[in-house]
Order: structure tokens, then C-alpha cells, then sequence
């Protein structure tokens, strides 16, 4: 895939990481239920790789912050690492995955790089946005209990998208 198409899908994926929460915020609580902005960023990862996945990943909610206020601006940072996070590891393990069934090696990434991303993400919580008050009891039950139907729809949707744009030619094959 040459770079001009990387960044064109990369500029689409950012701009869903705009949309997207717009329209399911209608919905109350809709941000940690379906994590909207994850989608395109894992996507982003799983097509065109950890480099610009990571992009997608730091772009997506610096620009909805900007553009439409969510999320709020204190949090943007901590969005921004953990969607980076999602996407540079789902890109670097569909690079290291070959399972030789395509189905297989999405789950395998995606799964993997949801625990990956989540682990980020909470190291930097505890470390820097929260620092002495972030507990493996708080990380777990905000990366994971809260967020259990976020990550249903996230294993049913993406592993289909990336799928159909692979039949669709939009992406390059991989067997």
C-alpha cells in the first residue's frame, strides 16, 4: 500500500475518531459504553500498520477535543496515549501474527493489543495523570468492568470491518 493511501485512510480514520462520538454521545454514558473513538483507531492499526495507527491514535481525540469538545481537555492526554496504544499494537501484531487464517490473525491482534493498550494506559494513569491515587482495583474496573460492552462491540465490529475492506479490495490482501 503506498504511503499517499496510508494517509488518505489515515485522515478518514481521524475524522471518524471526530464523528463517531458525536453521534453515540446522544446516548447517556455512550463514552465508556461503546467507546466510539476506539473503533477507527484500531482499525487504523489493523490496516495500515503501527505507524500510522499510533497517528490516528494521537490525532483522533486531539482533534475532537478541539473540535468538539470531547473529550474534555484534561482527559484528551490520557485518550490520546491509550488510543495510540491500541493502534501502534494491533499494526506491530498483524506485522508478527500469520496464522494463515485471516480471522484468526485479527482476533489474535485485536485481543492482544486491547490488553496491551489497556496496560499502557493504566501504567501512564498511575504514573502521571493520577499519580498515588490509581489503584489495580480503579484499572480494572476502568479498563474492563466498566467498559465490558465496549469491548464486545469492538470484537464483533472491527475484526467484520477490517474484513469487508479486504473483499473490497480497499486493502491489501493478506494471504
Amino acid at each position: 500500500m503506498t504511503n499517499v493511501k496510508k494517509i488518505i485512510i489515515s485522515a478518514a480514520l481521524s475524522a471518524l475518531c471526530v464523528v463517531l462520538p458525536m453521534a453515540f454521545h446522544a446516548i447517556p454514558n455512550a463514552g465508556v459504553l461503546i467507546s466510539p473513538m476506539h473503533i477507527p483507531a484500531f482499525i487504523a492499526g489493523l490496516t495500515i500498520g503501527p505507524l500510522y495507527g499510533l497517528i490516528v491514535g494521537l490525532l483522533g481525540p486531539f482533534l475532537s477535543s478541539i473540535l468538539t469538545g470531547m473529550p474534555a481537555f484534561s482527559y484528551m492526554p490520557q485518550m490520546m496515549i491509550e488510543l495510540a496504544s491500541y493502534a501502534f499494537f494491533a499494526g506491530l501484531l498483524m506485522r508478527l501474527v500469520h496464522t494463515y487464517n485471516y480471522m484468526a490473525d485479527l482476533y489474535i491482534s485485536l485481543l492482544l493489543s486491547m490488553v496491551a493498550g489497556r496496560i499502557v494506559a493504566g501504567v501512564c494513569r498511575a504514573l502521571f495523570f493520577s499519580s498515588g491515587s490509581y489503584s489495580f482495583n480503579a484499572w480494572l474496573a476502568s479498563y474492563f468492568v466498566s467498559t465490558w460492552p465496549a469491548i464486545i462491540i469492538q470484537l464483533a465490529v472491527i475484526p467484520a470491518i477490517v474484513f469487508a475492506l479486504e473483499k473490497a479490495n480497499l486493502i491489501e490482501k493478506r494471504y
